[in-house]
């Protein structure tokens, strides 16, 4: 489903697809600015049948300009309700602050009413304050919770690992 009409506006927010997978890498270069970025075509493949998982990209005149990942979180705590996280959120430089993120994140939020999420959530890098007031725009609040993160090349293994049991 798109969100708008390819032949009434030149914007088209879309599932990605495998083709898509040098100009996701593009932005993901521009958001990490690292040229160790790798997107496979065959994981977008994997991904565009996923009923949990939607990587959207919005090509505008043609071109990939935005991409972002949505994932929707199973839980218990209200019903059956699931919660939706977004990562890697990007739009490209030379476009920002035309609407194509404001449509992205409208378009998120379309997806999450419709399968009655609780909440979306974001993790932003600490230093972007010009995202953070983006956000806080299109209604996200930074006030609320606090976010942690541990990237894989913190993890460590233990020698005890912690096994539950009946007691």
């Amino acid at each position: 489903m798109d969100t708008t009409n390819a032949e009434a506006s030149p914007t088209c927010i879309r599932r990605a697809r495998p083709n898509d997978a040098k100009g996701i890498e593009t932005l993901y270069g521009e958001l990490v600015g690292s040229t160790h970025v790798r997107v496979l075509p065959e994981r977008i493949a994997e991904l565009e049948n996923d009923t949990k998982t939607a990587l959207l990209v919005l090509e505008h005149e043609g071109a990939l300009h935005a991409t972002a990942l949505l994932i929707f979180c199973s839980d218990v705590m209200y019903g059956a309700q699931p919660f939706a996280v977004v990562e890697n959120i990007v739009v490209s430089a030379a476009l920002r602050g035309r609407g194509l993120g404001t449509a992205l994140l409208q378009r998120i939020e379309g997806e999450c009413i419709a399968r009655d999420c609780s909440k979306i959530m974001l993790l932003s890098a600490i230093e972007r304050s010009e995202a953070h007031r983006f956000f806080e725009r299109c209604g996200f609040s930074g006030s609320r919770k606090k976010g942690f993160v541990k990237y894989r090349r913190e993890f460590r293994t233990t020698s005890n690992p912690v096994t539950s049991s009946a007691q």
